[in-house]
């Protein structure tokens, strides 16, 4: 399951999986361009970048910092079921 978690002026997506039995979650940016995506993936908490596609390493820098910054509230969404079934948390 994937649950959104933040949209960027650019149309950037960023999302994040359900917390997985193993304690991680898996964040997922996606950007559309032109006919494609750049897209990337970070699992948390251990912040490990994989498949990275299409985005500069300024661009990726400014994700992992986005990341690292909300990486609290990511865990809590994915434990609770997503952003809208995390209320009173």
């Amino acid at each position: 399951m994937s649950y959104p978690f933040l949209t960027l002026d650019d149309n950037t997506e960023i999302t994040h999986s359900e917390l997985f039995p193993d304690g991680s979650v898996k964040v997922t940016v996606e950007k559309p361009v032109y006919r494609d995506f750049h897209s990337a993936t970070c699992i948390l908490p251990s912040y490990e970048w994989r498949d990275v596609r299409g985005f500069t390493d300024v661009e990726l820098d400014g994700f992992r910092k986005m990341i690292a910054n909300s990486a609290h509230l990511i865990m809590r969404y994915a434990e609770k079921g997503g952003f809208l079934n995390a209320e009173g948390f």
